[in-house]
């Protein structure tokens, strides 16, 4: 079968590469990939890993054959499901409490922007309920954790402040539901009950400043690259304010995933939740990397598998 394959000394990062076919364990599920979404950490791992590795954990597609142990979706269900490698392919081994079943109104294409980015989005909001008339900031809110957390905290009811980087990346969230959407979390006015933070340094020393008492910060991401001064006296106008870490592998345990990823599918399908997509072929992934990492798109890179 084809895949995408690593490939740091060519000169394109990743290749299309015959591969040979995954052997699935008892319990996974055989799955034919028609979508898969591209997260910008994964654009970071293709300059450090070696030779051949492959890469890949956001798709969608078609049960081909249940597991040898049975349980999950009967083959022909169209499911979207988080792998922790090697799903950007033709087919790849799910365990089934990994994957859900998609609504008969939900294209490949947005299911596959959920897995990472939906749970982050979800997950993350979690540490904050409950939202109904809390104030919330959501950093990096054009890319693809922040778009569906501005959407899912807004139908809880949260009052949400959007921070991005320029102009353009706020043209690209109006109409999500945020209260505010502003140039920069130094932009940001007032206290917040919850933050997600994903840009680390002087972003979230800023978070600091603008958490409330009791509020929590939950730590998603490091983009900036940059190390974070934190001490004590941060919090004496904050009393009981926390700073939490996130990995959405291991924030909950790993039979919820697919119930959670259910509840995603069914949002898109009630058309409570829109992800920002940017739909593309899976020869483009290269170039469109290279967008994404540069912060030339808004939201998700998804990608369709194109016949040979």
């Amino acid at each position: 079968m084809r895949a995408i394959v690593n490939t740091p000394g060519a000169a394109e990062p990743v290749a299309i590469r015959e591969v040979p076919e995954p052997t699935p364990a008892a319990n996974e599920a055989l799955v034919e990939v028609r979508a898969f979404s591209l997260n910008r950490g994964e654009t970071r791992l293709m300059q450090v890993r070696p030779e051949g590795w492959r890469p890949g954990q956001d798709v969608a597609g078609i049960v081909l054959q249940v597991p040898a142990e049975g349980g999950g979706p009967a083959a022909g269900t169209r499911v979207v499901a988080l792998c922790d490698q090697a799903g950007w392919a033709e087919r790849v081994a799910v365990p089934t409490h990994r994957l859900a079943a998609l609504p008969d109104n939900v294209r490949f294409e947005p299911a596959a922007a959920l897995p990472v980015a939906g749970l982050t989005a979800l997950r993350t909001l979690r540490h904050g309920a409950p939202l109904l008339g809390k104030r919330v900031l959501i950093t990096g809110a054009a890319g693809g954790v922040g778009n569906l957390a501005i959407q899912l905290a807004v139908k809880s009811g949260a009052k949400v402040t959007a921070v991005v980087g320029g102009p353009e990346r706020a043209r690209a969230i109006e109409g999500l539901g945020a209260a505010e959407i502003v140039l920069g979390i130094d932009a940001a006015q007032g206290r917040f009950g919850l933050i997600l933070e994903a840009a680390g340094g002087a972003s979230l020393k800023a978070a600091i400043e603008r958490i409330e008492p009791r509020g929590t910060i939950v730590i998603f991401g490091n983009s900036s690259g940059e190390p974070t001064p934190l001490s004590f006296r941060d919090f004496a106008e904050r009393p009981n304010a926390r700073v939490q870490s996130f990995s959405y592998f291991t924030s909950e345990a790993e039979e919820r995933f697919a119930p959670d990823l259910a509840l995603l599918a069914s949002l898109i399908g009630d058309g409570a939740l829109r992800p920002l997509l940017v739909e593309r072929g899976w020869r483009d992934l290269a170039a469109t990397a290279t967008e994404l990492r540069e912060r030339r798109i808004a939201g998700k890179a998804v990608f369709r598998i194109e016949p040979s």
